[in-house]
């Protein structure tokens, strides 16, 4: 028998949110932007779904966009925010430092804040970093490799008193601790389904209520506008499960 030790690459799909992957995908097959009675069985599934997920990270429902997983909600975060200049970690995943790369590339003015030997950001060297021109900030909760969890709720002092955003990748934080995006004080903030036990191709991205947000994705009016495409209701379903 082997044993499995990769969690932080993709966690087992739990019983539970298999369970409910098999019964979306069987039964509730109509299109949730439909009127008619399948199509809005479907449409109480995302919605049902996007109240577990928000609870899970203490956000409210609206607050609540999915997406086809965290690398798509990292994009979605940088290149959705109108910003000048934007922070990264050096230690970002890749999701998040080659989305920087591509502002870079279309004129954005990207900064790399150093970390300590801990792994932790430099609030210091961070401080010095900001600009009036800082429009976003990205830190990840928890770092994939170190383990390191940053001291997202002193960023987000730091942010604010810069009139910045906050975005955390919490792909590795969320269902692993408790997550309450009030009390971390960020703006966006990322999950990712196969971290947590769900299927891979599912995520989410909370963004807090009033934060301005362009789709980069178009098409339809799926998730208020901010992320085109018909929604994958097994795949949110199983989320979900998992939250629960």
């Amino acid at each position: 028998m082997g044993f499995y030790f990769d969690h932080n690459a993709a966690t087992p799909v739990s019983a539970e949110a298999l369970a409910a992957f098999t019964a979306a995908a069987r039964d509730v097959f109509g299109n949730p932007s439909s009127i008619h009675s399948p199509g809005q069985a479907a449409r109480q599934t995302v919605e049902s779904a996007r109240r577990d997920v928000a609870a899970l990270l203490g956000a409210t429902p609206k607050e609540i966009v999915f997406t086809s997983g965290g690398t798509e909600a990292d994009n979605l975060a940088l290149f959705g925010i109108d910003a000048r200049h934007v922070i990264v970690s050096a230690v970002e995943h890749p999701a998040v430092l080659a989305a920087a790369r591509e502002l870079e590339r279309r004129g954005v003015a990207v900064s790399i804040a150093p970390v300590t030997p801990e792994g932790l950001i430099d609030l210091d060297a961070l401080r010095t970093l900001v600009t009036p021109e800082t429009g976003l900030i990205s830190v990840m909760h928890a770092n994939n490799e170190t383990g390191a969890i940053q001291p997202l709720a002193a960023i987000a002092e730091i942010a604010r008193d810069a009139g910045a955003l906050l975005h955390s990748d919490g792909v590795q934080a969320a269902g692993r601790m408790p997550v309450d995006v009030r009390a971390l004080g960020v703006d966006l903030y990322t999950i990712s389904g196969h971290k947590l036990g769900a299927p891979k191709g599912i995520g989410a991205l909370y963004i807090r209520d009033g934060v301005k947000l362009r789709g980069q994705i178009f098409g339809g009016r799926h998730e208020r506008e901010r992320r085109a495409g018909t929604e994958n209701v097994p795949g949110i379903a199983a989320l979900a499960a998992a939250a629960r």
